[in-house]
């Protein structure tokens, strides 16, 4: 075995590769084949889109468990541990097991060189292979037709959303983004598309590859009734069901996109009503509208783009607080960072602009002069533990906190846990 601890196999894989996002199937599918030679043993459901991905991701390890399968999940990327992203039965790998897989996909790959990304893919599928899961979710990284979870023909693809992000890899306009996202459709395999309005090229792919296409206010629909919610298909129908345990009105559309993505697999893997209100109730997800109540309110929110900071302004706004609303927002410098900050202008009374540091990082002073730029109250801080320091202080019972922009910013806060006053831990390192 090269390495011997996670940290130093994570650390090496960072290096390994020429470019840290290098988009293409074929090194995955070459070591892939030497590792698993045969068809995959598991039904495999791909989870693509803009932003939502991992909530889907998350009803559907919880429904799926609630019926009694044995479960996979490969999520990216991380909160505090690397393990996070490799889930069997909804416990996160170890470190031992990660380390064996890795050194088996070390040998497997000869003199091929492999991303970080395409490191993580295949030990999430060669841990799934050891386990005997019935079913793997897999989420896509980036885009979708390179991305390396494509290299798995998907049973099931469920796309979100569509909007403007990665635009460097995926293309400026959303009928760019939808073709690659598209691509992880399959011909005659259901391919389910929660965006009610998607861009016209997402459509055609799905037609020209014969994928089975169900879209969101065409072949299904939900809707919300008081304290309980109803999905509808022209097949089926549930009433009566739990509002969904991750919190923000989207998680409706969401959740709905996931039962239809469910009932396209019914024959293959039977779903009972009770386990999908079962799932719908236990899901949990950290980082996406993470409130933590108290006198003052923190809020916890990864997103790092502007349809995603608009959808934390309407739960915001939906949430209304009795005081003032701080925001604590670090972003990394391919975002729009203006975009974002518009979308919560009106949402937001004081800003702390944080610095995120490495080679995508962005500087709290960059940010605090767009936001004065844009009019708005805003102080730069270089840490994110002295921005939760200021925040915690100027704020009064009432108040709230909100912390966004990129898992890099929402990561050390949950580690902090200033809520409770203490600021003495360490942060998680962010990779």
């Amino acid at each position: 075995m090269r390495f011997t601890t996670l940290d130093d196999w994570l650390s090496w894989q960072e290096t390994l590769h020429p470019q840290a996002i290098d988009l293409g199937l074929e090194r995955v599918r070459i070591v892939l084949g030497k590792l698993q030679p045969g068809p995959l043993p598991f039904t495999v459901i791909t989870v693509g889109g803009t932003n939502g991905k991992g909530s889907c991701v998350t009803f559907l390890e919880a429904i799926l468990q609630a019926a009694g399968y044995q479960t996979g999940a490969y999520t990216s990327p991380h909160l505090l541990r690397y393990n996070e992203r490799i889930r069997v039965n909804g416990v996160d790998a170890e470190d031992q097991s990660l380390c064996e897989v890795f050194s088996r996909i070390d040998t497997a790959r000869g003199d091929l060189s492999l991303t970080y990304f395409e490191f993580g893919t295949l030990a999430a599928l060669e841990l799934f292979h050891r386990a005997g899961v019935d079913v793997a979710v897999l989420e896509v990284g980036l885009g979708g037709r390179l991305d390396a979870v494509n290299a798995v023909d998907a049973d099931a693809a469920l796309i979100t959303s569509i909007d403007l992000d990665h635009t460097d890899w995926l293309g400026a306009d959303r009928d760019s983004i939808a073709y690659e996202k598209a691509g992880i459709f399959r011909p005659d395999r259901p391919a389910i598309c929660a965006d009610s309005d998607p861009p016209p090229r997402l459509i055609e792919q799905a037609h020209r590859m014969g994928a089975r296409f169900f879209r969101a206010g065409d072949d299904y629909h939900f809707t919300r009734t008081g304290t309980s919610w109803r999905w509808q298909s022209a097949e089926s129908q549930l009433d009566n069901l739990p509002i969904p345990a991750l919190p923000g009105e989207q998680q409706l559309g969401n959740a709905a996109a996931v039962l239809t993505t469910l009932a396209s697999l019914q024959q293959r893997l039977p779903v009972s009503p009770g386990a999908i209100r079962a799932g719908l109730a236990d899901a949990n997800l950290p980082g996406r509208f993470q409130i933590i109540p108290g006198l003052v309110e923190w809020i916890l929110d990864v997103a790092h783009n502007p349809s995603a900071a608009a959808v934390l302004a309407r739960n915001l706004q939906m949430r209304p607080c009795r005081g003032r609303t701080f925001a604590i927002i670090g972003l990394l410098a391919d975002k729009d960072a203006r975009g974002v900050i518009e979308a919560l202008t009106n949402t937001v009374d004081t800003w702390y602009a944080v610095t995120l540091e490495g080679i995508r990082g962005r500087t709290g002073a960059e940010l605090m002069m767009l936001l004065h730029e844009m009019g708005a109250s805003a102080t730069a801080v270089t840490h994110i533990r002295n921005a939760c320091q200021a925040a915690h202080a100027a704020a009064h019972p009432g108040d709230r906190i909100i912390v966004l922009g990129s898992f890099h910013t929402v990561a050390p806060v949950l580690s902090i846990q200033p809520w409770l006053s203490d600021f003495s831990l360490p942060s998680s390192r962010e990779t």
